[in-house]
């Protein structure tokens, strides 16, 4: 019996919207699944392409690093993922971990605003429906850090980034890391990806915005919280009531 069964479907089941998605070609992306009780994340094998995965091909790996279950290499990302779920549990503080799901993806529209090192501003009201804010751009990383140990310093800088600019990742769930491309995160694995097709989305109107008006300026605080307060806010009024 396979303990981590549950787990890994979430993990194929999300990593196959990829494709679907068109957020990634070839081998390109990955997507994790968290659970916080076990302290393990399944992720996507490395290199591997997207229509050769099973659920039994995701390596269920520990925040410690070490790999719990699998045969074959995890995605080169894993460093990654395992940094920020133990960030989100520091800062869940005992707490219930509301992330539980992170997604990597190589969308053209978000990685061309972390080539160009552009974090996204509010410009409309599709983007304060999902973030009351800007969504981050890290620095570069210095040369010692890429040399030393990438994929974790990737991690470190991402959590540095939201210390730095006093952003809740718990609000804004996705980054841009500068040279790179995007990482998001959600509730599970299939809101991270959900949160990698917004963010693309939110990336192509902007792009398309500062086209027709590069000095178009952010939309008005007011506007902003009211999108996001009347889908997000203790009076939420948004969708259906159960």
């Amino acid at each position: 019996m396979d303990m981590y069964k549950t787990l890994r479907e979430e993990a194929w089941e999300a990593n196959m919207e990829i494709p679907r998605r068109k957020l990634a070609i070839y081998t390109w992306g990955n997507v994790s699944a968290f659970d916080p009780a076990l302290g393990v994340f399944a992720i996507k094998p490395s290199g591997v392409p997207y229509d050769a995965l099973t659920p039994e091909s995701m390596v269920v790996v520990d925040l410690d690093g070490a790999v719990a279950a699998g045969k074959l290499n995890p995605s080169s990302d894993t460093e990654t993922h395992r940094v920020l779920y133990r960030e989100f549990v520091r800062l869940a503080g005992g707490a219930p971990v509301p992330v539980k799901g992170i997604t990597h993806t190589h969308s053209p529209y978000a990685v061309a605003f972390a080539q160009a090192r552009r974090p996204v501003p509010v410009y409309g009201t599709t983007h304060a429906d999902h973030g009351a804010g800007e969504i981050p751009c890290t620095e570069y990383m210095d040369e010692e850090s890429v040399k030393n140990d990438y994929e974790l310093e990737t991690g470190n800088l991402i959590a540095e980034t939201f210390r730095k600019q006093g952003v809740n990742p718990f609000d804004i769930q996705m980054v841009l890391v500068a040279g790179h491309g995007p990482f998001t995160w959600g509730k599970d694995a299939a809101q991270s990806v959900y949160h990698a097709a917004v963010l693309e989305e939110v990336c192509k109107m902007a792009h398309i915005t500062l086209t027709l008006n590069p000095e178009q300026k952010p939309l008005p605080d007011y506007i902003i919280r009211k999108h996001w307060e009347r889908k997000h806010g203790d009076g939420a009024y948004y969708g259906q009531k159960n």
